[in-house]
């Protein structure tokens, strides 16, 4: 089976291209990611840097409309609405920084973009199929 790799403007549903964000958003974005980098410790847990990923969500997008919070075996979830009965809209998979071997990557195996292979095997996708 051959992997077509998608950019954003094509995977996307071409009603979120029209949404324009305003500028500070967009500054609100820049400066909640940079502390969330900048938080990240390799010697951490995987629930250490979950709960900075909620942080980042919380601050810069979601709340109070949608609920974050774990689910069952979900490292991470975002409800539809503003409470933990509310569907499931969005699923994250929590790892470490420094646990690339579960983690999905693509890579060159020569010197064209043609020639990427993706590893789509890994745990990270198998638990969120699972989930």
């Amino acid at each position: 089976m051959k992997l077509k790799e998608l950019k954003p403007r094509k995977a996307l549903n071409k009603a979120f291209l029209k949404v324009k964000p305003n500028r500070t958003e967009i500054e609100g974005f820049k400066i909640n990611l940079i502390q969330l980098l900048d938080r990240t410790n390799d010697t951490e847990s995987e629930a250490f840097h979950k709960n900075l990923v909620i942080d980042f969500l919380k601050k810069t997008y979601n709340d109070p409309n949608h609920f974050i919070n774990t689910k069952g075996r979900n490292d991470l979830v975002i409800h539809n609405g503003n409470n933990a009965s509310c569907s499931v809209g969005v699923i994250i998979e929590a790892k470490k920084p420094t646990n690339k071997t579960e983690m999905i990557k693509s890579f060159a195996v020569g010197d064209s973009p043609q020639e990427m292979i993706s590893k789509l095997n890994a745990k990270t996708f198998q638990e969120l199929v699972l989930y």
